[in-house]
């Protein structure tokens, strides 16, 4: 029977037939709704845009899924979510940067931040490095959260200390942090590699590159000395960029002058010489003859260049022909 609180009785065997089956089936089918929703609520869940989610059944790697609306099976299979958005670090502290945190600040020391470069001068260095999670069940299986940070810091620093030992203070100061940041990229991507961690170095920017407080007016003033040094060696590059053409120009003129003077002389002396050859054929063919022209026409040359001319005969006496008296 059936006791209700208004205090009345009812038996259900005066129900009328078939009424405890509907009751029974009404229950079956609340209870049914009731576990239906339990599944769902406890089974469903969200991965975000920047995360994967990691399933293990029983306790063990499943399977890893990407954004979206997932489900489990409750009770037999967990989620892991895994940020996998890239996530920066400042080196040589630590300060790490995620989307959903900001920035988590720790306490610097100055000193932390010197290295020794390969001419024994100290250099203060700081740099990011950005790292993202590539392959999850590697990842929480692997390392946690604070383990990757200490691997990724002592990494970077070892990595950092031994290349810029390769370098003068003046060129990791300088010409050579592009360089530097290439190579240091490089050799932390293939020191995580090893670790097998499920995480990758995407990225490393060189954020600043100083010389210590105690000698930085010192190195401002080299700065200043070379930054003269550079103008004055610009002064004279385009001082002897702007002369060159001309002293060029001077040049060719001068060569083509020569060369039109050697052409001239070389044409002047192969006329002489072919006017040598045709007297000799003349005088070949014409010996006497030729001789007395030769004579002639020098001769004619002689006595156009000069002036007045006095001819004396080989047999006279005397300058002045006089009669000769005393002779009979």
């Amino acid at each position: 029977m059936a006791n209700y609180r208004s205090g009345h009785t009812i038996r259900l065997d005066n129900l009328p037939p078939g009424s405890s089956e509907k009751l029974m089936g009404a229950a079956a089918i609340v209870f049914g709704l009731l576990f239906i929703g339990y599944i769902v609520l406890s089974g469903c869940y969200t991965v975000k845009e920047y995360e994967q989610a990691v399933v293990l059944r029983f306790g063990k790697y499943h399977s890893t899924v990407g954004p979206g609306l997932r489900f489990k099976i409750p009770g037999i299979d967990t989620r892991v979510l895994v940020d996998t958005s890239e996530t920066s670090m400042r080196l040589p502290w630590g300060e790490t940067e995620r989307p959903e945190f900001g920035t988590l600040d720790v306490s610097r020391d100055s000193n932390e931040a010197l290295i020794l470069t390969g001419d024994l001068y100290a250099a203060v260095v700081e740099w990011n490095v950005f790292w993202r999670v590539v392959e999850p069940e590697k990842y929480i299986f692997s390392f946690d959260e604070d383990a990757v940070r200490g691997a990724l810091i002592a990494v970077a620093r070892a990595t950092m200390h031994r290349i810029v030992g390769d370098y003068s203070a003046d060129e990791a100061l300088t010409v050579k942090r592009e360089e530097i940041a290439l190579e240091a990229l490089a050799e932390m991507k293939r020191a995580i590699e090893l670790f097998d961690s499920g995480i990758e170095i995407t990225d490393l920017q060189l954020q600043r590159v100083t010389p210590p407080d105690v000698v930085k007016e010192s190195f401002d003033q080299v700065n200043a000395s070379i930054q003269q040094r550079d103008q004055l060696i610009n002064e004279a590059t385009r001082e002897r960029n702007s002369l060159l053409p001309l002293a060029r120009a001077d040049s060719d003129k001068l060569i083509r002058e020569a060369e039109g003077y050697a052409d001239r002389r070389r044409a002047e002396a192969e006329g002489e010489i072919a006017a040598l050859l045709a007297k000799y054929e003349s005088y070949k063919l014409a010996p006497e003859i030729t001789r007395q022209r030769m004579y002639l026409e020098t001769m004619e040359r002689v006595f156009e260049s000069g002036g007045k001319k006095l001819i004396l005969d080989d047999n006279l006496k005397g300058l002045v022909p006089l009669m000769q008296l005393g002779n009979d």
